[in-house]
């Protein structure tokens, strides 16, 4: 049996201590899976920091958990992913280890959980209706087949789900219930996505199932996700040395066959501004981590008068390495289960950026919720399924105290508005601000002052897609030797994709098994086998 965590055991096997220092680690992609993987490496494995490089084409870390802009053009965010602390069981066993930005002698985990003391979710607004009224979401609005559907779909094997979508074992019905409309938009689900995922989010998150209409088990960060997670633990690397390479595009590995073990020998790189290829050595005992797969590729952000371009996989090539890796190697995977079909996975967010208080005041007013304590607001007959939260302030680390930011995003933008006759695709900032006003039944000379930037995000939800268990890889196919993956594009059973624990937990899969690390790795707690938990979860269903 694998002896438990101990955060002072160097758990390395001894075979392999005394070559530890001399091994070298390359990770291709700066998102969470990558900078999780490094700090794995450094304090479960021993290696040293400066013996670890990461490559990254943007100018700045952290992948999908972004935070830009500025108080005078506007702040970005293309998303957040919701947190909790009765799963993420990886994710605050990496950040027990990280020290806090702004709290001396606290981590983030104890800094999260101290704010999330005083910020408690309660939302008395999940639902607005479209005469802008607060919907009473206290009954799922389930019908009995509804229950049963749920019920079979619930205890059905994945091999029988298999690449089935939800519209094959729920009824068009089930898709108007109240339950719908709150899991859907609380987890950007849609009627088309796989079963086997929203089975999984159904067993992962059975607690939330019972709280869905207040969003009581959402954690949040004290700023956004970039500035909490991504920026201390960039911090924490670079002060173990870690060697960040930005601006670098991995346009291919060079790859042999050793003992029947795929083996990266090189890769290819190219910087930005440079047009020649360079070529990195990896040598017999060094290890490579692969990022394949993005849910923000071909992301494109507008303007207050400019709606966001229209990308495609073809102008960002974010898909084509793993596509050259996983060619004639069914055990690297299959990209085009994910990136087939653009209409089926993407959705657009926007951030907003205020001058002046009258709206949060409005809103707090309209939905009973101060700022932080709500979660999302989701007008529900909206043709594009919008919906807006408003975050605790300040949201980011240099906002200023006279400024609020809040962000939204719609699951249709495919669709023509109810009060801009265009499709949120192609409308500009200024347009969407005018759309929510209508739902709201603001006056819109409350955003005379706004700043409104929408994002389009082709492959948000890529991860949801039907697919097979082979399409997958794992963390470390059995066919390779020092080539690994991390992503959300990587075969865990039983967790769920579109959260930041998938990430952290396959990176420290990956790191565990390539390093041969003789330690435990947090299980998945299994809220779904509690008696008291599928109580609650049958008493809701049935109110």
């Amino acid at each position: 049996m694998p002896r438990r965590w101990d955060p002072t055991h160097n758990a390395v096997r001894k075979e392999h201590a005394m070559t530890i220092g001399d091994r070298k680690a390359y990770l291709v992609g700066g998102g969470i899976g990558s900078l999780a993987a490094a700090a794995f490496m450094i304090r479960d494995g021993g290696l040293p920091g400066g013996n670890i490089t990461i490559y990254e084409a943007l100018p700045v870390l952290g992948g999908s958990l972004d935070g830009g802009g500025n108080p005078e053009d506007g702040y970005t965010l293309r998303g957040g992913r919701m947190l909790t602390t009765d799963n993420y069981e990886c994710t605050w066993g990496l950040f027990k280890s990280i020290p806090s930005l702004v709290n001396p002698g606290k981590t983030v985990f104890d800094e999260t959980v101290e704010f999330n003391q005083k910020m408690k979710s309660h939302s008395q607004a999940r639902l607005v209706d479209r005469n802008r009224a607060v919907v009473d979401v206290t009954s799922m609005g389930f019908s009995m087949a509804d229950r049963m559907e749920l019920l079979k779909l619930m205890m059905a094997s994945e091999p029988e789900l298999g690449t089935d979508p939800i519209t094959d074992w729920l009824s068009p019905e089930f898709f108007t219930t109240r339950f719908w409309y709150m899991w859907a938009t609380t987890f950007a689900f849609q009627p088309w996505h796989s079963a086997v995922e929203f089975k999984r989010y159904l067993h992962r998150f059975i607690k939330e199932f019972s709280r869905i209409e207040t969003l009581a088990g959402v954690k949040r960060t004290v700023f956004n996700q970039y500035d909490s997670l991504v920026r201390p633990l960039q911090a924490w690397l670079a002060d173990k040395g870690v060697n960040f390479q930005k601006g670098c595009v991995v346009s291919d590995f060079d790859l042999a066959s050793e003992a029947g073990k795929v083996v990266v020998r090189a890769i290819k790189i190219r910087r930005a501004g440079k047009s020649e290829t360079e070529s990195v050595a990896i040598s017999a005992d060094d290890l490579v981590f692969f990022q394949n797969g993005s849910m923000t590729d071909a992301s494109s952000f507008g303007s207050m008068t400019r709606a966001p371009a229209q990308l495609t996989k073809q102008e960002s090539g974010g898909w084509t390495l793993w596509e050259k890796l996983a060619e004639g190697r069914p055990e690297f995977g299959n990209p085009a289960a994910f990136n087939s079909s653009i209409p089926e996975s993407w959705w657009e967010s926007f951030t907003v950026t205020l001058r002046d208080a009258a709206f949060f005041g409005r809103m707090e007013a309209f939905s009973g919720n101060k700022a932080g304590t709500g979660g999302q607001v989701t007008f529900k007959d909206s043709r594009w399924l919008m919906s807006v939260v408003l975050a605790h302030q300040p949201h980011f680390a240099n906002q200023p105290a006279d400024v609020q930011v809040f962000w939204g995003y719609a699951l249709h933008p495919d669709r023509i508005g109810d009060f801009v006759a265009k499709p949120m695709s192609e409308c500009t900032g200024a347009e969407i601000l005018h759309e929510l006003c209508g739902h709201l039944n603001f006056d819109r000379r409350i955003f005379a002052k706004a700043i409104c930037i929408p994002c389009r995000l082709p492959y948000i939800t890529s991860m949801f897609m039907p697919r097979a268990l082979t399409d997958r890889p794992l963390p470390v196919p059995k066919s390779s030797k020092n080539l690994a993956f991390v992503s959300q594009f990587v075969e865990i059973p039983e967790d769920v994709v579109f959260t930041v624990e998938y990430s952290v937990r396959v990176a420290q899969m990956a790191v565990y098994e390539l390093l041969k690390i003789d330690r435990e790795i947090p299980p998945i707690l299994h809220h779904d086998k509690s008696l008291e938990v599928n109580f609650d979860a049958a008493i809701k269903a049935f109110k």
